[in-house]
């Protein structure tokens, strides 16, 4: 059995399974980056729900972790040379559960390279951005009510990235062609959250953007993605009736 107590975390989070993959996340837009990869990969993880409302992501034991207190980070007991390994940061998390399995990310060098610079095209631009937006649109709309400038800047940034990301789609079924990545993974998230979290599909005209669209319904059809979407759960939710999880879940797209 695999030791972990190296990493303060499990303090706070114990590990049921020490021997796999231990994620700490939430259902947001980075978050669920991470476990729709593991769905996908088919790898064995252990969920630990990160309460914002708690603050736990500010807390020193998630912290000795990523010291940037955000979700997602994790920890891999087979890291490299069979060592655990603790990582944060969606996109380097990405890349490594793509490298450590060999999916998800073209073989050959010019198609790795091709898809990274996908990933970090969302990282860059379509997190913050649609972040941002999203912070003002709807979280900030009292603080910016006589000012429209914040709203409008980041807004008509994140219709630009659409339309980034509308010409990469034209004529691709994923973002690398026949290939579902990485780079379709760290950016559906996104597009989605911008409309059902922040509630920004009409301000964000997506319906000029029906590639984008379009690419959006198969990413969110694949069962993979149905499953990562709504992990972690809630702990109190843990307890509910397997029949009734279902009804549940429906309002934890987020």
């Amino acid at each position: 059995m695999a030791d972990l107590s190296a990493f303060p975390i499990t303090r706070r989070w114990p590990a049921k399974n020490p021997d796999i993959i231990q994620l700490y996340s939430l259902q947001t837009p980075n978050g669920v980056k991470v476990s729709v990869a593991l769905e996908e990969l088919g790898l064995d993880y252990e969920p630990h729900y990160v309460s914002f409302a708690a603050n736990e992501q500010k807390s020193p034991e998630f912290e000795s972790l990523n010291p940037n207190g955000r979700i997602p980070a994790i920890i891999d007991p087979n890291g490299p040379g069979g060592k655990p390994i603790g990582l944060f940061e969606s996109g380097a998390i990405l890349l490594y559960l793509a490298e450590k399995t060999g999916k998800l990310i073209p073989a050959d060098a010019a198609g790795r390279y091709e898809c990274i610079q996908w990933v970090f095209f969302q990282m860059a631009g379509i997190g913050p951005m649609f972040g941002q937006f999203g912070h003002f649109y709807k979280f900030a709309a009292d603080k910016v009510a006589n000012n429209s400038y914040p709203v409008e800047r980041y807004r008509d940034e994140s219709k630009r990235l659409l339309g980034v990301l509308e010409g990469r789609l034209k004529g691709r079924q994923w973002i690398m062609g026949d290939q579902y990545t990485i780079a379709d993974i760290t950016t559906f998230s996104w597009v989605r959250g911008a409309d059902i979290f922040y509630g920004g599909r009409e301000v964000l005209d997506y319906a000029s953007f029906p590639a984008v669209s379009d690419w959006l319904e198969r990413c969110i059809a694949r069962p993979a993605s149905a499953r990562g979407l709504n992990i972690p759960v809630k702990p109190e939710e843990l307890m509910v009736p397997e029949s009734a999880k279902a009804a549940l879940r429906s309002g934890l797209n987020i």
